[in-house]
């Protein structure tokens, strides 16, 4: 569990980065551009609240929760990754 939490950890910093360069950029991007970004920000506001419930949570409960956090990891980054063509 140790090896996921600190991959998660790592995803997360990952994707804040990501979201920080896209949020920067995001006042001169297209309207299509900023539905999809506060689209992402709803599951990035989930994805934080996932992770610190899985700070506090063990056993197969924690895996359930680092499962359904990738999950949502992979589709923000996937979300970032279309934002950021959309502000080229």
């Amino acid at each position: 569990m140790t090896g996921s939490k600190e991959k998660l950890e790592e995803i997360l910093k990952d994707l804040a980065r990501r979201r920080d360069e896209i949020a920067l950029k995001l006042h001169l991007g297209k309207a299509e551009a900023k539905e999809e970004w506060e689209k992402l920000e709803k599951k990035w506001q989930a994805a934080k609240s996932q992770s610190k419930t899985l700070a506090g949570v063990v056993g197969e409960s924690a895996q359930n929760v680092a499962s359904a956090l990738e999950l949502t990891l992979g589709e923000l980054k996937k979300g970032y990754e279309r934002v950021k063509k959309m502000l080229k």
